[in-house]
């Protein structure tokens, strides 16, 4: 599935690397640019505190696309991100409008930039891997197989990933044909004009970020949102599940860890996360690394100024 116009802006990077407020700060001074959020955990209603998500004041004037899109207890996939955002994209671009994707989840990004053509779902044959996978025993076991039918998407993947692991599997089982062969394969770039800008910090200064900002989170009623949606019957979907955070603050307020073990291990999953986000980027060849935030924005700002009349050419709706 292409995307709907024929050449992108993207602001991308790892968390807490500072690009809602690079956004947000350009949308307030060039009104013709609407953001598109390319993050996986923002488009869930009420976890707002621990995705870091804009809201209120940062939001005053500025359209800011595919947040809030489901609620925590559904399943938002990336096949339904991709229609989401395809639709989005037409519609900036009828208006006239400069979209400018923000984000940092890898699959996402790509999913809109390279078009992925998303495999199909095979509910039987995950559930049974998923029940083979709750212990750390059977996840290495499930690794082994993967890596004995298709070494390649085993290859790409860690061996503690639990939702990777499990998906190549649905797939390549499901369908018979190795996950690594369906579309043009999760890391090879396809030909669309993406103009992207990635944000890489210091290590030393992003982990302070990340630390800093997960204090804040902490402080700002992050345990008493987790505990509102823990407390909701319809509970929380497998995919929103995911969320930094979330299945830590769930535990210590089950008593399974004091509040100080939880901050512990989230600051330390998150430090992990956000080296694997710039691992995953930096196989793209298209996008403009810069060390600083500041030049990160000016880059963007430099782009948007340029452009005359809206680069985005519609497609036609087949």
């Amino acid at each position: 599935m292409s995307p709907p116009v024929s050449s992108l802006l993207a602001l991308i990077g790892p968390t807490a690397s500072g690009k809602t407020a690079i956004a947000t700060e350009l949308a307030s001074q060039f009104k013709r640019l609407e953001l598109v959020s390319i993050d996986s955990m923002t488009v869930y209603r009420s976890m707002d505190i621990g995705t870091a998500k804009p809201r209120g004041e940062e939001l005053k004037g500025i359209h800011y696309h595919l947040l809030d899109m489901a609620d925590p207890w559904e399943e938002y996939s990336v096949s339904r991100f991709q229609i989401d955002a395809r639709n989005v994209l037409y519609e900036i671009a009828a208006q006239d409008g400069i979209a400018l994707l923000v984000g940092g989840t890898g699959l996402y990004y790509q999913a809109v930039v390279d078009g992925l053509e998303i495999p199909g779902r095979w509910p039987e044959v995950r559930e049974e891997l998923e029940e083979a996978a709750v212990s750390e025993e059977g996840l290495d076991l499930l690794y082994r197989r993967l890596a004995e039918l298709d070494s390649d998407a085993a290859g790409k993947i860690e061996p503690n990933n639990r939702r990777r692991i499990v998906r190549a599997l649905e797939v390549t089982l499901g369908s018979g044909i190795p996950f690594s062969r369906h579309g043009p394969g999760l890391f090879a770039n396809g030909s669309t004009g993406v103009r992207a800008v990635g944000i890489d910090l210091p290590r030393a200064e992003l982990f302070d970020r990340i630390e800093k900002r997960l204090d804040t989170l902490l402080s700002s009623g992050w345990v008493e949102e987790v505990e509102r949606i823990a407390n909701d019957p319809r509970g929380m979907s497998r995919t929103a599940r995911q969320a930094l955070g979330y299945k830590e603050i769930i535990a210590h307020l089950e008593g399974h860890a004091s509040l100080d073990e939880v901050r512990l291990e989230i600051l330390a999953r998150t430090k992990r996360f956000a080296k694997r986000q710039i691992a995953w980027f930096r196989r793209d060849p298209r996008i403009a690394w810069f060390s600083s935030s500041e030049r990160a924005k000016m880059e963007i700002a430099s782009i948007v100024s340029g452009i005359v009349e809206c680069p985005f050419q519609l497609e036609k709706r087949k």
